[in-house]
């Protein structure tokens, strides 16, 4: 018996270190077989996109003959990886409960999703989660003429916000943590609540950036509203793809990866620009040149933010967290250094 027991421990120690071996050596192949979804949006030449409207990401042309916004220029970029210039999108908004099914079903390649929406519609477990594309600012909105500069002036005076939303619960947890106080004034109509605030019945508005934007430029010229650069509180959109196609996955992670790291110059310190990248075509199972496939597509992710929310377009929203780390934001990328 005795003479058995170092075989036994012997076995225990190898049996783990072969199993390990096999993982690595299969981790560190390129994708030998095309997934499901890479399949799909190669054969019909159309990639499928969704996310929930909201002004500069999704909605009408300045025109308002066709779709645009940033997720649609994402959209277009990443499908690009595989399609080159020939490719189509097909972009679906998730304006209701039913439309968000779209996702759970997994007929969308591709899903802009924010935390609040995995989380109610239980999509956790049927999503791959991948990089951030843009993040959302609720913030306060004050007329033109105002001498509120920051959050904290707002203290004691009546502020207008929808009840219950997002802002709100974002202002309450502002005041609450900075202990101030302020006159709430909330309301179950957003006419009403914009209506208020251009009677001076309040001295601020709350919302999402993009919303306050939107609303500001309905105002005309002549008194126009400020929105304060610093935010209530800030929450990530994440792009998602349809769980069981990890090459899929890969490509939407890396494809946006790299048009966030497009705008960046080198410096003696750092890598920038797409090569810093460091991953291969074929590592992807696309062609070499796929970088500049994405990035010719639509541009940087500067160029698409500009474009679609920043100094060229109507909104005029600051980059704000919506820049790489290295330019102060909070995109963080993955190089090789």
């Amino acid at each position: 018996m005795e003479s058995e027991e170092p075989a036994k421990r012997a076995s225990r120690r190898t049996a783990p270190a072969w199993s390990l071996g096999i993982a690595l050596a299969l981790a560190s192949c390129p994708f030998a077989h095309a997934g499901q979804i890479v399949d799909r949006i190669k054969s019909a030449g159309v990639i499928r996109c969704g996310g929930v409207p909201r002004p500069g990401l999704v909605g009408q042309s300045p025109d308002g003959r066709e779709a645009a916004g940033l997720y649609l220029d994402l959209c277009r970029a990443i499908g690009a990886a595989l399609l080159g210039g020939d490719g189509k999108i097909e972009f679906h908004t998730y304006d209701s409960d039913h439309a968000f099914e779209r996702v759970e079903n997994g007929a969308d390649d591709l899903s802009f999703l924010d935390g609040s929406d995995i989380a109610d519609r239980r999509l956790a477990g049927k999503i791959a989660l991948g990089p951030a594309v843009y993040f959302v600012s609720t913030a306060a909105m004050v007329r033109g003429d105002s001498a509120v500069q920051r959050l904290g002036d707002l203290a004691g005076q009546p502020i207008c916000f929808y009840q219950g939303d997002s802002a709100h619960r974002h202002l309450e947890g502002w005041m609450a943590a900075h202990r101030l106080s302020f006159a709430r004034m909330g309301y179950m109509e957003y006419g009403e609540l914009h209506d208020a605030f251009h009677a001076r019945i309040c001295a601020a508005e709350v919302g999402e950036s993009g919303d306050l934007a939107a609303a500001r430029l309905e105002e005309g010229a002549a008194t126009p509203s400020r929105i304060l650069a610093e935010p209530l509180a800030t929450f990530p959109v994440f792009a998602a793809t349809p769980a069981g196609d990890p090459q899929w996955s890969a490509i939407v992670a890396w494809a946006i990866y790299a048009l966030q790291r497009a705008e960046l110059t080198a410096s003696p310190w750092a890598a920038a620009g797409v090569d810093s990248l460091g991953v291969e075509g074929r590592e992807l199972g696309l062609a070499d040149d796929w970088p500049k496939r994405v990035v010719g597509a639509a541009g940087s992710y500067a160029d698409i933010y500009a474009r679609n929310l920043g100094d060229r377009s109507r909104l005029k929203l600051p980059r704000g967290s919506n820049a790489p780390a290295e330019a102060g934001g909070l995109f963080v990328t993955p190089y090789r250094e």
